[in-house]
């Protein structure tokens, strides 16, 4: 039992030592990560404030206990310091408004989407509708062209009968049809 014990015990720190190792890994990493983007903000600000400085410099002013170093070329010259405050904020509202433009032409976007699509069945039937009509039109000039020509043959046949003779004949028709239908 006692060595059972033993080997779980050795199993479990192993284990423990292994998790633990790899917990202080991951915090050195994100310890290291915070490090890299304080260094990049530091860096931008003594951009902004006019104030250039390499990757060597930073780093010995990081290094060093004097939090001096830091403020003492941004202090001195209070003017320029509030002129770069005030571009970055005149680029902030700037960048907001943009933001605020590009949502509303989203917004926009979105609703011509909508609408083209509800609207894409009308549309369909528009252009079916304009289809029949074109097709109509065209029979309707056939049927136009052979009534003309009918016409015209029309007109000669009937200048060609003998309308006296046909008219005895059209009213006894007519009479018997009235007769059979009473």
């Amino acid at each position: 039992k006692s060595s059972a014990d033993l080997r779980i015990r050795k199993t479990q720190h192993s284990t423990l030592s292994r998790k633990f190792v790899e917990v202080m890994s991951e915090y050195n990493a994100t310890q290291s990560d915070y490090r890299e983007r304080c260094k990049g903000r530091i860096q931008r600000q003594l951009e902004i404030t006019g104030r250039n400085t390499t990757n060597e410099e930073l780093e010995s002013m990081l290094e060093s206990d004097n939090p001096a170093i830091f403020t003492s070329g941004i202090v001195m010259d209070s003017n320029i310091t509030q002129q770069a405050m005030n571009e970055i904020e005149t680029r902030h509202t700037e960048i907001i408004k943009l933001e605020n433009s590009i949502r509303e032409l989203h917004d926009m976007f979105m609703d011509m989407a909508m609408l083209v699509e509800s609207q894409g069945e009308l549309v369909n039937n528009i252009e079916q509708n304009v289809c029949n009509t074109q097709d109509y039109v065209e029979q309707a000039r056939d049927n136009y062209k052979a009534a003309i020509s009918m016409q015209k043959g029309g007109r000669r046949t009937l200048s060609s009968w003998r309308f006296p003779s046909l008219c005895p004949s059209i009213l006894s028709l007519s009479l018997s049809l009235s007769l059979s239908l009473s």
